[in-house]
């Protein structure tokens, strides 16, 4: 009895995908059952709006100096006390800030810085910082 020899292509063995082709379809229909569709319940939140977006310029802090005989510079020149306010509504009607910083002399007064932030606030300015300077 002869063997007949294997020579042709057709005779090669194929891998059958029907079977996995069914398993992934009806993994599909599992998950797509299963899947809950219910918004979860829970809180709103309102974020704040950039206020980088807002203001077309950076703002800079208003310069007060004031040293430690009690003289107060604003601007490069010098200031009574009783002109404080209307220099800073000058400088914030030429500039988009909202707060000043005072540079006080270790010696001075107390209340002499107390009075300029006082002038500060009333001419509009809520954000006022006092920086020590060391003589």
């Amino acid at each position: 009895m002869k063997r007949k020899k294997h020579t042709s292509t057709e005779d090669e063995a194929q891998i059958d995908m029907t079977p996995m082709l069914d398993i992934v379809f009806i993994m599909l229909i599992f998950f797509i059952v299963t899947t809950s569709f219910v918004k979860e319940k829970g809180l709103d939140v309102n974020r704040p709006e950039d206020n980088q977006a807002k203001n077309d310029k950076p703002s800079k802090a208003l310069s007060i100096r004031i040293t430690a005989d009690g003289t107060i510079m604003m601007g490069g020149r010098e200031v009574d006390v009783r002109r404080v306010v209307a220099n800073t509504q000058t400088y914030l009607a030429e500039n988009n800030t909202d707060s000043a910083a005072i540079q006080a002399d270790e010696d001075t007064e107390h209340g002499t810085v107390v009075e300029v932030m006082n002038q500060v606030k009333i001419a509009g300015i809520e954000k006022v910082s006092v920086l020590v300077k060391k003589s």
